[in-house]
């Protein structure tokens, strides 16, 4: 038998069990906020060529990664999961990630060799 026992505190389950209105509040305000610059960036910088199309596909991979930490760490509460589950998602992401940086380059290449011919 395992003397294993769960407490409330080890897990820290009385600080996400409810998630007050106040914090869903506060998350939603920062995740629309990140959204709001991303969308300042693709309708105004880009366009009046303020910041190139290349760099803001960069700046748009950390905006997203930052809105996927928020909604992972308020709402999945992946620190408390066990450490199997942590490197399978942590894994699946890194991929995730190289597969959006591999799509925008190679769109990139097609969108700079295909449409000026």
């Amino acid at each position: 038998m395992s003397e294993h026992s769960h407490t409330t505190e080890e897990h820290g389950h009385d600080d996400h069990a409810g998630l007050s209105k106040g914090k869903i509040w506060k998350v939603f305000g920062i995740l629309l906020l990140i959204t709001v610059i991303e969308f300042i960036i693709a309708l105004v910088l880009i366009p009046k060529g303020i910041m190139t199309q290349h760099f803001g596909n960069y700046v748009y991979i950390v905006l997203t990664l930052l809105k996927a930490f928020y909604i992972v760490a308020y709402f999945m509460h992946l620190k408390y999961e066990k450490l199997g589950l942590q490197l399978a998602l942590t894994v699946s992401f890194i991929f995730i990630i190289y597969f959006i940086v591999l799509m925008l380059t190679e769109g990139g290449f097609l969108n700079l060799h295909m449409m000026h011919h």
